[in-house]
């Protein structure tokens, strides 16, 4: 096992797998001509499932890379200017002390801030035109005052409250841009004259400053871009170009091949950084056909003519889109992509992306996305885009789906980065901040996220996946908890000698293992030898090393101590099966004794082992249960543990098959034990096994076939090679011709000999099933007319059979009315009476029903009832039907035990009044 089995190498992989199968990876890799299928032999968990009907993945991988860049001396001092600018701001529209004013101020001041993020063109035309309209403010007001009216500094504009806000950020491109020049150019927080005429002020110093940086051409996130299109385009670039590339910081392009003939498409937020990028990509390709546009400006027919000569003109190199782009436009014929301003609302991310990201994409998507460091909203986007990142690697490409459903502590990203931009320079704020964004991360609220945004569970049909699930949920029912085992262990541990003692809740100190014990490990030679004590041994996975305490030896199946314990049990015990045994049902007040038998069956192959036998590849355990009227069932799991032993002073098994109510039983019954067996459950193993075999030998045949086939072939042609070169007297110092046709005969002969073996494995048989012991079941009620002892309240509170059928019948009719799909299970004794359907999902409800006078003391429950009930705690569903003089209440209690019980308990009473007061209303 290992978390990086391909690690680009595809010669160490290939040997990698060999391990698992000489035949499918046979011989040197050869580029080409070594492609194989691993999905059966490695498991790889990958959220992008989606899979055509050729079984090949509708999607190609997508892969985001976050490309850092610092701010040069002016460009900083620009950023710091604007940003107090904005922060100052903000803090008067707050002052405003009117909600829907300073939301359009604080929506003004945040397109300003992003500007600020995308370019020098477009911060400085921004600055530009908002000074210009403020100025033409401030005229009009200074000439209204002159002529004696009394005006508010701020002009008349429309008014935006936070949900205006959310809204305009999915609005259609060409409407955003729009709103955003309008308010941008007049929204301001000026109350008077004087405070507008010092606003013009601050926007007069920042323009200049931007006007600096824009004639410096000091623009490293530009630069940056250049090296990357430069990588991307290298046959394409000039000499004008490379020089503007900044070697310094050199783009390292992961995985993608350098060609003058790739498309990449490229986002900006700005109808400004468009235009200036426009031109700079076209002077860095040496060709103005080079880049096409779309923005939310163009009427539909210029952007059907963009996207038609993006496709399909092998000129155009570059798409250059504002997000009019990202609408519902395929421009799959790219697979690169940068993100040259981040948008504030993640899901453009993704609405982006899913531009290349398509049915139909056949190359991996690359998606490079520009931060600036060392700034606010840059760096609490670097962390997100790390956290992306390591979700993606962790859950697969479809983390970029739900990036439109993050909340960070409730609120949007764009929340967050106003909060950067405002208080970022507190350090306990930038904390808070990379925190908040950890936690929208967690893997398994993406998990969750994700999968209600799956399209499909599997490529099955619905019905087939639901069949499945059901089966999952009813198998993870009955499944080997860790409690199981605790409750075996220590007492065959205990029995065996050895000294157990707890020391924390669920974990316990060895101070002796005996000999025995020890012994029988070197015996069985599993490899790490049993200790003579443990410092703490637990059997829950959180419970091996707990904050503070003791690290713990984590006894499971396969644990040494374990497997010795199992070992020398079965070796003691065995015999005890087939001389049989007499338990109690004390939940039975009948007078009918009843008969389990207890059988093993193996499905087998025509392949042999060592020992000369033929291989068994499923083994599977029965139970089987026999009563007076004739009638015989399979009992699906361990009924014997809701029986208990005789006591010492109860009549013994001579006594039982004496009475008239045993004279059935004879030495027949086992025959038509087996005889049940052959015909209602053999046939279903076999089918079972058969099924999933055989889909996996074709497999593994045809696979095999291919890769040495090729072989052959290859070592044939290279044997007729080399004689050639040896008949024209230039023999090979290294290989000669007999040598490689040696090669070519001896995988002919693997072939064959694997063929051979394949098809005996596919000639899968059953066994007779076989009787490995039986037990006499005697209810209680005959135990106590033999006795003449009065029944145990235990079985006095038994419902009868009237009673338990209306109760069921009651609780069924409530979970139809909860739109649930019942069924009755009880005469299964699964350890629940009713099965619940969830409709649509394939999820189960496992509900056990009590029917009780409203008068009862005690309820009683079998151990095999609150063991199911510990396997599926949030599905298994306490029904307590209490029938009151006026009619029945019912009350479902959820988790209604909290621990399993003793290893040699068979049913427990609960207080029927505390677990009503925990009930709560169906549903």
């Amino acid at each position: 096992m290992t978390a990086t089995p391909h690690n680009g190498k595809d010669e160490d992989f290939q040997l990698f797998m060999a391990l698992l199968d000489g035949d499918r990876f046979e011989g040197r890799f050869r580029d080409g001509a070594h492609v194989a299928d691993v999905s059966d032999l490695m498991r790889r968990m990958v959220k992008e499932k989606l899979l055509k009907f050729d079984a090949t993945p509708l999607f190609p991988e997508r892969i985001a890379h976050t490309v850092p860049y610092k701010l040069s001396q002016a460009e900083a001092q620009l950023y710091k200017a604007v940003t107090e600018y904005v922060t100052e701001e903000f803090n008067r529209a707050e002052a405003l002390q009117n909600d829907k004013r300073s939301g359009t101020v604080g929506f003004a001041l945040t397109i300003l801030q992003r500007r600020l993020a995308s370019s020098p063109e477009a911060i400085y035309q921004s600055l530009r035109r908002r000074r210009e309209r403020l100025e033409s403010r401030l005229r009009e007001l200074e000439l209204l005052q002159r002529g004696g009216q009394t005006v508010p500094a701020a002009p008349d504009l429309r008014e935006l409250d936070e949900e205006d806000v959310e809204d305009l950020e999915d609005a259609p491109d060409n409407e955003l841009q729009v709103v955003e020049e309008q308010i941008l150019d007049q929204a301001t927080a000026a109350r008077t004259i004087a405070e507008l005429r010092a606003e013009i002020e601050t926007l007069r110093h920042l323009e200049g400053l931007a006007l600096g940086v824009r004639r410096s051409g000091a623009d490293t996130k530009w630069r940056e871009l250049a090296s990357l299109l430069g990588e991307i385009f290298t046959q394409g670039t000039s000499a004008t170009a490379a020089m503007e590339v900044d070697e310094q910081s050199p783009v390292q392009l992961p995985s993608v091949a350098s060609s003058p003939t790739q498309k990449l498409v490229l986002f900006t937020e700005h109808r400004d950084t468009l235009n200036y990028l426009e031109s700079k990509i076209s002077t860095l390709l040496g060709r103005t056909g080079a880049v096409v546009v779309i923005h939310g400006g163009m009427g539909r027919e210029d952007r059907m003519n963009a996207q038609e000569g993006f496709r399909h003109n092998p000129e155009v190199q570059v798409l250059l889109a504002t997000d009019a782009a990202g609408e519902g436009i395929n421009l799959q014929r790219a697979h690169l992509m940068v993100n040259y301003d981040l948008p504030w609302n993640p899901n453009r991310i993704e609405q982006r992306f899913g531009r290349i990201h398509r049915i139909g994409q056949t190359e991996v998507c690359h998606l490079w996305n520009l931060v600036a460091d060392e700034t606010r909203e840059g760096d609490v986007y670097h962390t997100l885009l790390e956290k992306l990142d390591e979700a993606r690697k962790a859950l697969g490409g479809q983390v970029f789906d739900v990036l439109g459903k993050l909340q960070f502590e409730g609120k949007p990203l764009r929340e967050l980065l106003i909060e950067a931009v405002r208080y970022g320079a507190q350090p306990d704020v930038r904390a808070r901040l990379n925190q908040v964004i950890a936690n929208a991360f967690d893997r398994d609220q993406l998990r969750d996220l994700i999968e209600e945004r799956a399209l499909a569970q599997d490529s099955m049909d619905a019905s087939r996946v639901y069949r499945i699930r059901e089966e999952m949920e009813r198998a993870e029912a009955r499944r080997l908890q860790p409690h199981y085992i605790e409750s075996f262990f220590l007492e065959a541990f205990h029995r065996l000698g050895g000294s157990v003692k707890q020391r924390e809740p669920r974990r316990y100190e060895i101070t002796h293992v005996p000999a025995v014990v020890r012994n029988r490990d070197r015996a069985l030679g599993i490899g790490e030898p049993v200790l003579p004590k443990y410092e703490r041994i637990a059997f829950e996975k959180s419970l091996v090393a707990p904050q503070g305490e003791a690290l713990a030896a984590f006894v499971c199946p396969g644990h040494p101590l374990l497997d010795a314990t199992i070992d020398l049990t079965l070796e003691r015990q065995r015999d005890l099966l087939r001389r049989g045994t007499v338990l109690v049902d004390e939940r039975d007040p009948g007078m009918e004794p009843r008969v389990i038998f207890y059988l093993e069956h193996a499905i087998q192959d025509a392949s042999v082992t060592r020992s000369g036998e033929r291989r068994v590849v499923s083994k599977r355990m029965l139970y089987v249960e026999l009563d007076s009227a004739g009638n015989a069932r399979h009992l699906h799991y361990a009924p014997y543990l809701d029986y208990r032993p005789l006591k010492a002073d109860e009549p013994d098994v001579d006594t039982f098959l004496a009475r008239a109510e045993a004279n059935w039983i004879s030495r027949e019954l086992e025959k038509k034990a087996q005889g049940h067996a052959i015909a209602a459950v053999v046939p279903e193993h076999l089918e079972e096994v058969r099924s999933r075999k055989l889909e996996l030998i074709a497999k593994t045949e045809a696979a095999v076939k291919e890769r040495l086939t090729k072989e052959i072939s290859y070592w044939d042609h290279r044997a007729e090679e080399l004689k050639l070169q040896e008949q024209a007297g230039r023999p090979n110092a290294r290989l000669n011709s007999d040598e490689a046709r040696k090669r070519a005969d001896a995988l002919q002969g693997r072939l064959e000999k694997r063929m051979t073996e394949l098809k005996l494995e596919g000639q899968i048989s059953p066994l007779p099933p076989v009787v490995l012991g039986g037990l006499l079941v005697v209810p209680i009620g005959l135990v106590s007319a033999i006795t003449g002892r009065p029944l145990p309240a235990a079985a006095e509170s038994v419902d009868n059979l009237a009673v338990a059928a209306k109760a069921r019948a009651i609780v069924m009719d409530i979970e139809r009315k909860l739109g649930f799909e019942p069924v009755d299970r009880e005469f299964d004794k699964l350890g629940y009476d009713i099965e619940s359907r969830v409709a649509g999902t394939g999820k189960l409800r496992f509900i056990e029903v009590k029917g009780r006078r409203s008068d009862a003391d005690t309820i009683t429950v079998t151990k095999n009832e609150i063991l199911y009930s510990l396997n599926k705690p949030d599905d298994f569903i306490l029904a307590i039907v209490a029938f009151h003089p006026d009619g029945e209440r019912v009350h479902y209690v959820r988790r209604p035990f909290r621990r399993e019980p003793d290893f040699g308990v068979t049913s427990v009473n609960y207080d029927f009044g505390e677990l009503v007061a925990r009930a709560e209303q169906p549903a």
